[in-house]
């Protein structure tokens, strides 16, 4: 029937594109590695402070992620910043930060009795940016943003399926990010302290590897833009 054969290739282009959004964004925000460098910089906090903000974490995700997707490369025209400004930029954070995880020293940190007003003002930066959506994430979004409509042969920038596909999309990788944080120290427990501490090292060097990464990539289109 003509009425159902139209629902099922909504429901089919939905779907397709909801998952095309999954699939570009899990690799690079990487809930699963992010989420140990979370538990380094939270090793001292108690349950229900990491808890509290873990969802505080993944809803700043789902709205930075939604946005960059929908509107980021209209927001960076208007002020006239370049994504090879955010890469270099964003780069240079996540890799001051991976170095500092990478260096700190856990026993000192543990000491302190952070302060959970404090700790919770910090969930959008550093925590959500650059930690857990970082300029890599934000390029990738922008860059999905532009290429959907296309794919869904939409005609205005934003229409009903990129609209949907945006918000399953950025849904899931929060959720996927909640999960991840929220058990961290759970599975931390059962690598034990000798492979936690070597998954948490290990996480900070490849956080900042990521940052030059990302520094590299935005050097690397900003001398292409000078051609």
């Amino acid at each position: 029937m003509p009425f159902f054969d139209g629902l099922y290739n909504h429901a089919s282009t939905l779907i397709e594109a909801s998952v095309l959004v999954i699939a570009a964004l899990f690799p690079i925000v990487n809930p699963i590695g992010s989420a140990a460098v979370f538990l380094t910089m939270v090793g001292s906090f108690d349950l229900e402070l990491q808890r509290k903000l873990t969802k505080r974490i993944a809803v700043y995700s789902f709205v930075l992620l939604f946005v960059s997707m929908l509107c980021g490369g209209k927001i960076l025209s208007f002020f006239g910043i370049s994504l090879y400004s955010v890469q270099i930029g964003g780069g240079i954070i996540v890799a001051a930060n991976g170095w500092h995880l990478l260096t700190k020293d856990a026993q000192k940190d543990s000491a302190a009795t952070p302060n959970q007003e404090e700790v919770l003002n910090q969930a959008f930066y550093p925590y959500t940016l650059p930690i857990t959506v970082g300029p890599g994430s934000i390029s990738v979004a922008v860059a999905l943003g532009a290429h959907l409509p296309n794919e869904l042969h939409a005609a205005s920038f934003i229409s009903p399926y990129l609209l949907a596909a945006s918000i399953i999309g950025c849904a899931v990788i929060a959720l996927l990010v909640y999960i991840c944080y929220r058990w961290a120290r759970t599975a931390a427990v059962m690598l034990g302290k000798s492979g936690t501490t070597v998954l948490m090292r290990l996480s900070s060097f490849i956080s900042f590897c990521i940052g030059v990464q990302i520094l590299a990539s935005g050097v690397r289109n900003y001398i292409q833009s000078l051609h």
